[in-house]
């Protein structure tokens, strides 16, 4: 399993990645980006298995990151990690065609059952 990590601070991209293998994702390959526009390219690169993207982000946000992914065809599974999660912003991310929502702070559980929904 091939996972990109989007956020513009590179402490957050390794604590995601740190507590992905925490719960139960440590044989999978980790890419990052930080920001929309490096998520975008190292999505069409291909081989993405699944997006984890923060929200707030210089250059491209990560709604409009998901919206451009969307608007190329793409329908790799992708979910907001993020500190901010109000009712519109979980509406606007599931119209734009987010899985899943996970507000920081996380746990490995939280992960780990969030995602095990998305692949079941």
């Amino acid at each position: 399993m091939k996972i990109l990590i989007v956020d513009d601070s590179k402490a957050m991209r390794m604590i995601v990645s740190r507590v992905l293998r925490q719960a139960g994702y440590g044989t999978a390959e980790f890419v990052e980006g930080s920001n929309g526009v490096e998520g975008l390219a190292a999505a069409r690169a291909g081989g993405i298995d699944l997006i984890l993207s923060d929200w707030n982000m210089p250059e491209m946000n990560g709604i409009d990151f998901l919206k451009a992914l969307r608007a190329e065809g793409s329908t790799v599974q992708f979910g907001f990690v993020t500190s901010e999660s109000t009712a519109d912003m979980k509406e606007q991310a599931v119209l734009a065609g987010a899985t899943f929502f996970i507000t920081k702070p996380f746990t490995a559980e939280a992960f780990a059952e969030v995602l095990g929904a998305v692949a079941a």
